[in-house]
C-alpha cells in the first residue's frame, strides 16, 4: 500500500503585465437573468478572460451547450393543466 500523496503541479506563473499578448479580461459585464442555469453558463464566460485565444473555443462551446440545455429544459417542463371539459360540452 502506498501512502504517498501525489505531488500537486505548480500553477503556471502569471504572464507579465507588460506582455501585450498575455490574456486579459475583456471587462464585459454579465447581468444576472434570474435563471440559475443561464446565469451559471454566462458566468462560465469569465473563464475565457484568463486563457489564451486558442482556449476560448472550449469555453464558448461549454457555454453554448449550457444555454442550449437551459432552453431545452424549458420545453420539457409541463405547462398549466388543460381546462377540464364540461360533461355534455361539444368539442371545438
Amino acid at each position: 500500500m502506498n501512502d504517498e500523496v501525489p505531488a500537486v503541479p505548480e500553477p503556471p506563473a502569471p504572464e507579465s503585465a507588460d506582455d501585450p499578448a498575455a490574456p486579459a479580461p475583456l471587462g464585459v459585464p454579465r447581468t444576472p437573468t434570474g435563471n440559475a442555469d443561464v446565469d451559471a453558463a454566462l458566468d462560465r464566460l469569465a473563464d475565457a478572460d484568463h486563457l489564451a485565444t486558442d482556449g476560448h473555443v472550449e469555453v464558448y462551446e461549454d457555454v453554448h451547450r449550457g444555454l442550449r440545455d437551459a432552453l431545452t429544459a424549458l420545453d420539457a417542463r409541463p405547462g398549466p393543466p388543460a381546462p377540464a371539459r364540461q360533461p355534455g360540452a361539444t368539442p371545438r
